[in-house]
C-alpha cells in the first residue's frame, strides 16, 4: 500500500431514527454483552469497530443527537462534525464527512453507519486497503451483498451527488467501472426498529 495515501474514517450518526419509536433513539439502545464486547449502546459498539481498525483519524458526523448526547464530547480519539442540515438527507452528512477528510488532507475517506454494530474492524481495514491500493470506490460485501463501509478515493468525491439519502450508491450504479467489491466477514444489518433490536438482543 502506498504510505502517501492518507485515510480518514467517517461514522454517520446524524439521522433522526424515526422508525425506532417510543423507546428513545436507536443509537442509545443497549446491546447485550458478547465474548468480545461489554454491554453497550448501538452507537458505542459501531464506533468501537472503526476505532479498533486504526486506519486513520475518525470523525463522527452528528445531527439529531449531539456529541454530548452520544457521549463523545470529551473523547480525544475521535472528532465530531455537526451537520446542521441533517434532516435534508444522508448526503448532507456524507458531505460533512468529506469536509472533515479534506481538512485533514486525506486521500481516502471510509464511511460507515452508526447503527450497524455488526461491522467488524477487519471490514474497515479491508476497504481502506483496497482504496489505498488503487480502487476508486471500494465497497464491503457480505455473502455477495454490498453494504458498508465504503471507501472513496478523493478522485471521485466531486462525482458524488449533493442531495438525497443514497450516499455513494447512486455513483456506484452510474459508474460500476470504478467499483471494487471487497468480501468481508461480520454482519451489515442495521438497527432501525425495535424488532431489529430485539433480534440482536436475542442472538
Amino acid at each position: 500500500m502506498p504510505e502517501s495515501e492518507r485515510v480518514h474514517a467517517v461514522v454517520l450518526a446524524a439521522g433522526a431514527g424515526s422508525r425506532f419509536r417510543d423507546v428513545g433513539h436507536k443509537l442509545a439502545a443497549r446491546l447485550p454483552k458478547t465474548v468480545w464486547r461489554p454491554e453497550e449502546s448501538v452507537f458505542d459498539r459501531s464506533l468501537a469497530a472503526v476505532v479498533a481498525a486504526r486506519i486513520g483519524p475518525v470523525t463522527v458526523v452528528t445531527g439529531r443527537l449531539s456529541a454530548v448526547d452520544l457521549g463523545i464530547a470529551d473523547r480525544t480519539d475521535v472528532s465530531c462534525a455537526h451537520n446542521v442540515d441533517w434532516a435534508s438527507g444522508q448526503m448532507t452528512s456524507v458531505r460533512a464527512g468529506l469536509d472533515a477528510a479534506t481538512s485533514d488532507g486525506a486521500d481516502v475517506v471510509v464511511i460507515g453507519l452508526a447503527d450497524q454494530p455488526g461491522i467488524e474492524p477487519d471490514a474497515w481495514r479491508a476497504v481502506a486497503d483496497a482504496a489505498r491500493s488503487g480502487a476508486r470506490i471500494a465497497v464491503a460485501t457480505y455473502d455477495g451483498r454490498r453494504a458498508n463501509p465504503v471507501a472513496l478515493h478523493r478522485d471521485v468525491w466531486n462525482l458524488l451527488p449533493t442531495t438525497g439519502d443514497e450516499g455513494a450508491r447512486t455513483l456506484m450504479r452510474l459508474r460500476p467501472d470504478l467499483v471494487v467489491e471487497v468480501p468481508c466477514t461480520g454482519s451489515p444489518e442495521d438497527i432501525d426498529t425495535v424488532k431489529d433490536l430485539t433480534q440482536w438482543q436475542n442472538n
